[in-house]
């Protein structure tokens, strides 16, 4: 994703330009953007010059959407195993008190941080960045 808000300039691109630049398998993308696509993150562009563009202005991506789309729950303890007869132990109190913290703080950084910050940070990494000069 970061990688097509990078390089597709709003416009679609074919799979294999970004399976080469990321040095990822063609078949392997071609599964993760049709979950993309499913999801509404992306969108697809039929034929011999098609490819994908995002669905959505990089802005309006968060982090979070494409890593629950991909990962899905993104949770660290699993809440469906909670028992009653264990509320006096330590491992619920720890459960409590550190792992639903630690859940939050993950649920918030990944819903704040944007498709277009990371766009933005990776060509700025790289030493690429939007600025145009006149003369």
């Amino acid at each position: 994703m970061v990688d097509l808000a990078v390089y597709s300039a709003g416009d679609h691109m074919p799979l294999s330009n970004v399976a080469q630049r990321q040095g990822i398998s063609n078949n392997y993308l071609e599964q993760v953007f049709s979950t993309l696509r499913k999801a509404g993150l992306v969108k697809s562009v039929k034929g011999a010059q098609g490819g994908y563009l995002l669905a959505k202005d990089p802005s309006e991506i968060t982090a979070g959407m494409i890593l629950s789309t991909l990962e899905g729950d993104l949770s660290v303890i699993d809440e469906s195993k909670e028992a009653e007869s264990q509320k006096d132990s330590i491992q619920y109190y720890l459960k409590d008190m550190l792992w639903r913290k630690i859940n939050i703080s993950i649920e918030d950084v990944v819903k704040s941080i944007t498709l277009e910050e990371l766009a933005q940070g990776y060509k700025a990494s790289i030493g690429e960045s939007d600025l145009m000069y006149y003369i």
